[in-house]
Protein backbone atom coordinates (compact mmCIF):
# COMPACT_ATOMS: atom_id res chain seq x y z
CA UNK A 1 0.00 0.00 0.00
CA UNK A 2 2.95 2.17 -0.66
CA UNK A 3 2.17 3.40 -4.05
CA UNK A 4 0.40 6.35 -5.72
CA UNK A 5 -3.71 6.13 -5.36
CA UNK A 6 -4.73 8.72 -7.99
CA UNK A 7 -6.68 5.94 -9.40
CA UNK A 8 -8.19 4.41 -6.15
CA UNK A 9 -10.94 2.64 -6.47
CA UNK A 10 -11.29 1.34 -2.54
CA UNK A 11 -10.60 2.83 0.37
CA UNK A 12 -9.41 0.68 3.62
CA UNK A 13 -11.22 1.35 6.86
CA UNK A 14 -9.08 1.19 9.98
CA UNK A 15 -11.76 1.15 12.35
CA UNK A 16 -11.19 0.48 16.46
CA UNK A 17 -7.41 -0.93 16.42
CA UNK A 18 -7.01 -3.40 19.85
CA UNK A 19 -6.97 -6.98 20.91
CA UNK A 20 -9.67 -9.25 19.41
CA UNK A 21 -10.92 -9.25 23.37
CA UNK A 22 -11.45 -5.73 23.04
CA UNK A 23 -13.22 -5.67 19.73
CA UNK A 24 -15.41 -8.59 21.24
CA UNK A 25 -16.61 -6.33 23.55
CA UNK A 26 -16.84 -2.77 21.31
CA UNK A 27 -18.97 -5.44 18.94
CA UNK A 28 -21.78 -6.66 21.79
CA UNK A 29 -21.57 -2.92 22.88
CA UNK A 30 -22.86 -1.31 19.54
CA UNK A 31 -24.59 -3.85 18.24
CA UNK A 32 -27.20 -3.65 21.87
CA UNK A 33 -27.21 0.15 21.54
CA UNK A 34 -27.85 -0.43 17.57
CA UNK A 35 -30.75 -3.04 18.26
CA UNK A 36 -32.60 -0.56 21.00
CA UNK A 37 -31.88 2.27 18.75
CA UNK A 38 -33.79 0.21 16.29
CA UNK A 39 -36.58 -1.13 18.14
CA UNK A 40 -37.05 2.11 19.98
CA UNK A 41 -37.29 4.45 17.05
CA UNK A 42 -39.82 1.56 15.05
CA UNK A 43 -41.87 1.73 18.42
CA UNK A 44 -42.29 5.36 18.55
CA UNK A 45 -43.26 5.25 14.56
CA UNK A 46 -45.71 2.95 14.71
CA UNK A 47 -47.49 4.69 18.25
CA UNK A 48 -47.69 7.81 16.45
CA UNK A 49 -49.32 6.29 13.09
CA UNK A 50 -51.57 4.34 15.19
CA UNK A 51 -52.62 6.20 17.97
CA UNK A 52 -55.13 8.99 17.22
CA UNK A 53 -54.03 10.51 20.46
CA UNK A 54 -50.74 11.50 19.14
CA UNK A 55 -51.89 12.52 15.80
CA UNK A 56 -50.77 16.62 16.42
CA UNK A 57 -47.58 18.41 14.88
CA UNK A 58 -44.93 17.57 16.94
CA UNK A 59 -45.46 13.41 17.11
CA UNK A 60 -45.85 14.18 13.57
CA UNK A 61 -42.34 15.50 13.37
CA UNK A 62 -41.09 12.79 15.77
CA UNK A 63 -41.84 10.13 14.01
CA UNK A 64 -39.57 11.51 10.89
CA UNK A 65 -37.21 12.33 13.05
CA UNK A 66 -37.38 8.65 14.20
CA UNK A 67 -37.00 7.60 10.70
CA UNK A 68 -34.10 9.80 10.41
CA UNK A 69 -32.17 8.47 13.12
CA UNK A 70 -33.27 5.12 12.01
CA UNK A 71 -31.85 5.69 8.57
CA UNK A 72 -28.58 7.85 9.45
CA UNK A 73 -27.58 3.96 12.05
CA UNK A 74 -28.19 2.02 9.30
CA UNK A 75 -25.67 3.91 7.22
CA UNK A 76 -22.82 3.57 8.94
CA UNK A 77 -23.63 0.93 12.30
CA UNK A 78 -23.62 -2.38 10.36
CA UNK A 79 -20.45 -1.93 8.05
CA UNK A 80 -18.76 -0.82 11.77
CA UNK A 81 -20.04 -3.92 13.39
CA UNK A 82 -18.74 -6.21 10.55
CA UNK A 83 -15.62 -4.18 10.71
CA UNK A 84 -15.57 -5.17 13.96
CA UNK A 85 -15.73 -8.95 13.67
CA UNK A 86 -12.87 -8.89 11.04
CA UNK A 87 -9.42 -9.90 11.80
CA UNK A 88 -7.53 -6.99 9.52
CA UNK A 89 -8.83 -3.35 7.89
CA UNK A 90 -12.28 -3.73 6.27
CA UNK A 91 -12.46 -2.57 2.21
CA UNK A 92 -14.99 -0.31 1.25
CA UNK A 93 -15.39 0.55 -2.67
CA UNK A 94 -14.94 4.25 -3.60
CA UNK A 95 -18.65 4.01 -5.22
CA UNK A 96 -19.71 2.60 -1.50
CA UNK A 97 -17.89 5.22 0.08
CA UNK A 98 -19.43 7.89 -1.92
CA UNK A 99 -22.49 6.44 -1.11
CA UNK A 100 -22.38 5.97 2.61
CA UNK A 101 -20.73 9.82 2.96
CA UNK A 102 -23.45 11.62 1.13
CA UNK A 103 -26.01 9.45 2.79
CA UNK A 104 -24.68 10.51 6.14
CA UNK A 105 -24.24 13.82 5.68
CA UNK A 106 -27.83 14.39 3.48
CA UNK A 107 -29.87 12.47 6.86
CA UNK A 108 -27.66 14.86 9.38
CA UNK A 109 -29.04 17.83 7.37
CA UNK A 110 -32.67 17.10 7.29
CA UNK A 111 -32.27 16.17 10.93
CA UNK A 112 -31.17 19.20 11.75
CA UNK A 113 -34.26 21.23 9.84
CA UNK A 114 -36.62 19.09 11.17
CA UNK A 115 -34.80 20.04 15.19
CA UNK A 116 -35.67 23.59 14.23
CA UNK A 117 -39.09 23.42 13.06
CA UNK A 118 -39.85 21.42 16.07
CA UNK A 119 -38.52 24.32 18.23
CA UNK A 120 -40.66 26.44 16.08
CA UNK A 121 -43.46 24.12 17.10
CA UNK A 122 -43.14 24.03 20.63
CA UNK A 123 -43.13 27.93 20.57
CA UNK A 124 -45.97 27.89 19.09
CA UNK A 125 -48.07 25.75 20.76
CA UNK A 126 -46.16 27.68 24.36
CA UNK A 127 -46.35 31.42 23.20
CA UNK A 128 -49.06 30.97 20.75
CA UNK A 129 -51.06 28.42 21.80
CA UNK A 130 -54.43 30.20 20.81
CA UNK A 131 -53.96 29.65 17.07
CA UNK A 132 -51.64 26.68 17.33
CA UNK A 133 -53.78 24.50 15.16
CA UNK A 134 -54.03 26.95 12.72
CA UNK A 135 -50.34 28.10 12.30
CA UNK A 136 -49.40 24.24 12.60
CA UNK A 137 -51.78 23.03 10.56
CA UNK A 138 -51.07 19.56 8.62
CA UNK A 139 -50.04 21.30 5.19
CA UNK A 140 -47.65 23.42 6.94
CA UNK A 141 -46.00 20.02 9.17
CA UNK A 142 -46.15 18.22 5.30
CA UNK A 143 -44.45 21.56 3.93
CA UNK A 144 -41.86 21.49 6.70
CA UNK A 145 -40.86 17.36 6.30
CA UNK A 146 -40.79 17.25 2.32
CA UNK A 147 -38.27 20.65 2.19
CA UNK A 148 -36.17 19.16 5.72
CA UNK A 149 -35.92 16.24 3.63
CA UNK A 150 -35.09 17.60 -0.11
CA UNK A 151 -32.96 20.53 1.18
CA UNK A 152 -30.93 18.09 2.65
CA UNK A 153 -30.48 15.57 -0.09
CA UNK A 154 -29.46 18.71 -2.41
CA UNK A 155 -27.38 20.51 -0.11
CA UNK A 156 -24.68 17.66 -0.24
CA UNK A 157 -24.25 17.10 -3.62
CA UNK A 158 -21.39 19.61 -4.56
CA UNK A 159 -19.50 18.60 -0.93
CA UNK A 160 -19.61 15.55 -1.59
CA UNK A 161 -18.95 15.58 -5.37
CA UNK A 162 -16.20 18.20 -4.33
CA UNK A 163 -14.56 15.84 -1.69
CA UNK A 164 -14.30 12.74 -4.61
CA UNK A 165 -12.76 14.71 -6.72
CA UNK A 166 -9.54 15.22 -4.82
CA UNK A 167 -7.08 13.15 -5.91
CA UNK A 168 -6.09 10.16 -2.89
CA UNK A 169 -2.16 9.65 -3.40
CA UNK A 170 -0.98 9.42 0.12
CA UNK A 171 -2.82 6.28 0.98
CA UNK A 172 -6.06 4.39 0.64
CA UNK A 173 -6.59 3.64 4.76
CA UNK A 174 -9.14 5.60 6.17
CA UNK A 175 -8.33 5.82 10.30
CA UNK A 176 -11.88 5.92 10.82
CA UNK A 177 -14.83 3.14 10.80
CA UNK A 178 -16.55 4.82 8.28
CA UNK A 179 -16.14 7.54 5.19
CA UNK A 180 -15.56 10.27 6.84
CA UNK A 181 -14.90 13.81 4.85
CA UNK A 182 -11.83 14.67 7.19
CA UNK A 183 -10.10 12.08 6.81
CA UNK A 184 -10.74 12.03 2.79
CA UNK A 185 -9.12 14.97 3.02
CA UNK A 186 -6.11 13.74 5.04
CA UNK A 187 -5.39 11.47 2.12
CA UNK A 188 -5.36 14.00 -0.72
CA UNK A 189 -2.46 15.63 -2.22
CA UNK A 190 -4.43 18.06 -3.63
CA UNK A 191 -3.89 21.83 -2.74
CA UNK A 192 -7.68 21.88 -1.04
CA UNK A 193 -7.76 24.38 1.56
CA UNK A 194 -9.73 26.86 -0.38
CA UNK A 195 -12.07 23.54 -0.53
CA UNK A 196 -11.66 22.95 3.33
CA UNK A 197 -12.63 26.69 3.73
CA UNK A 198 -15.98 26.61 1.56
CA UNK A 199 -16.95 22.82 3.32
CA UNK A 200 -16.60 24.84 6.60
CA UNK A 201 -18.72 27.78 5.39
CA UNK A 202 -21.42 25.48 4.15
CA UNK A 203 -21.15 23.57 7.45
CA UNK A 204 -21.61 26.79 9.52
CA UNK A 205 -24.65 27.74 7.40
CA UNK A 206 -26.77 24.40 8.06
CA UNK A 207 -25.90 24.20 11.83
CA UNK A 208 -26.30 27.95 12.98
CA UNK A 209 -28.85 28.17 10.15
CA UNK A 210 -31.04 25.82 11.92
CA UNK A 211 -29.53 26.55 15.30
CA UNK A 212 -30.23 30.13 15.47
CA UNK A 213 -34.31 29.56 14.76
CA UNK A 214 -33.66 27.00 17.60
CA UNK A 215 -32.41 29.42 20.16
CA UNK A 216 -34.73 32.54 18.93
CA UNK A 217 -37.81 29.97 19.95
CA UNK A 218 -36.41 28.88 23.08
CA UNK A 219 -35.74 31.95 24.35
CA UNK A 220 -38.94 33.48 23.90
CA UNK A 221 -40.51 30.24 25.49
CA UNK A 222 -38.28 30.52 28.58
CA UNK A 223 -39.46 33.67 28.52
CA UNK A 224 -42.87 32.44 28.40
CA UNK A 225 -42.80 29.97 30.93
CA UNK A 226 -40.93 31.97 33.81
CA UNK A 227 -44.27 34.66 33.46
CA UNK A 228 -46.97 32.23 34.49
CA UNK A 229 -47.93 32.65 37.65
CA UNK A 230 -48.67 29.00 38.74
CA UNK A 231 -46.11 26.56 39.33
CA UNK A 232 -47.95 23.52 37.83
CA UNK A 233 -48.61 25.85 34.72
CA UNK A 234 -44.63 26.48 34.65
CA UNK A 235 -44.11 22.74 34.95
CA UNK A 236 -46.40 22.08 32.46
CA UNK A 237 -45.45 24.23 29.57
CA UNK A 238 -41.42 23.33 30.42
CA UNK A 239 -42.28 19.61 30.10
CA UNK A 240 -44.03 20.30 26.66
CA UNK A 241 -40.22 21.33 25.89
CA UNK A 242 -37.41 19.56 27.71
CA UNK A 243 -37.36 16.18 25.93
CA UNK A 244 -37.10 18.10 22.55
CA UNK A 245 -34.60 20.89 24.61
CA UNK A 246 -32.50 17.93 25.76
CA UNK A 247 -32.29 16.24 22.02
CA UNK A 248 -31.17 19.64 20.92
CA UNK A 249 -28.29 20.20 23.41
CA UNK A 250 -26.68 16.36 22.92
CA UNK A 251 -27.14 16.70 18.82
CA UNK A 252 -25.48 20.36 18.35
CA UNK A 253 -22.64 19.98 20.85
CA UNK A 254 -21.29 16.89 18.88
CA UNK A 255 -22.02 18.11 15.80
CA UNK A 256 -20.01 21.19 16.13
CA UNK A 257 -17.70 19.55 17.44
CA UNK A 258 -17.52 17.15 14.70
CA UNK A 259 -17.91 19.66 11.34
CA UNK A 260 -17.49 22.98 12.40
CA UNK A 261 -13.54 23.63 12.17
CA UNK A 262 -11.86 25.10 9.75
CA UNK A 263 -9.12 22.30 9.25
CA UNK A 264 -11.07 18.92 8.68
CA UNK A 265 -8.19 16.81 9.27
CA UNK A 266 -7.85 16.99 13.54
CA UNK A 267 -6.86 13.94 15.84
CA UNK A 268 -8.63 10.32 14.35
CA UNK A 269 -9.15 9.39 17.76
CA UNK A 270 -11.66 12.45 18.51
CA UNK A 271 -13.32 12.27 15.16
CA UNK A 272 -13.79 8.50 16.07
CA UNK A 273 -15.35 9.12 19.71
CA UNK A 274 -17.38 12.58 18.04
CA UNK A 275 -19.09 10.69 15.47
CA UNK A 276 -20.09 7.33 18.14
CA UNK A 277 -21.94 10.04 19.92
CA UNK A 278 -23.39 11.12 17.07
CA UNK A 279 -24.75 7.71 15.28
CA UNK A 280 -24.60 5.37 18.29
CA UNK A 281 -25.18 7.45 21.09
CA UNK A 282 -27.84 9.97 20.12
CA UNK A 283 -29.63 7.69 18.72
CA UNK A 284 -30.10 5.09 21.26
CA UNK A 285 -30.55 8.08 23.72
CA UNK A 286 -33.35 9.80 21.50
CA UNK A 287 -36.31 7.00 22.09
CA UNK A 288 -36.06 7.32 25.90
CA UNK A 289 -35.96 10.55 25.90
CA UNK A 290 -38.77 11.65 24.09
CA UNK A 291 -41.11 8.42 26.01
CA UNK A 292 -40.12 8.18 28.99
CA UNK A 293 -41.00 11.24 30.76
CA UNK A 294 -43.75 11.81 27.83
CA UNK A 295 -46.87 11.72 29.10
CA UNK A 296 -49.09 10.99 26.02
CA UNK A 297 -46.90 8.13 25.62
CA UNK A 298 -47.21 7.08 29.33
CA UNK A 299 -51.21 7.04 28.48
CA UNK A 300 -50.66 5.04 25.55
CA UNK A 301 -48.76 1.89 27.05
CA UNK A 302 -50.93 2.06 29.74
Amino acid sequence: MLKNYSSTKEFYLLGFPGSKELRDILFATFFSFYLVTMVGNILIIVVVCVDKRLQTPIYFFLGHLSVLEILTTTVTVPMMLWGLLLPGMQAISLTACCVQLYLYLSLGISEFILFAAMAVDRYVAVCNPLRYIIIMNSHTCLWVVVVSWVFGFLFEIWPVYATFHLTFCKSNVLDHFYCDRGQLSKLSCDNSLFTEFILFLMAVFVLFGSLIPTIVSYTYIISTILKIPSGSGRWKAFSACASHFTCVVIGYSSCLFLYVKPKQTQAAEYNRVASLMVVVVNPFLNPFIFTLRNDKFTEVFR
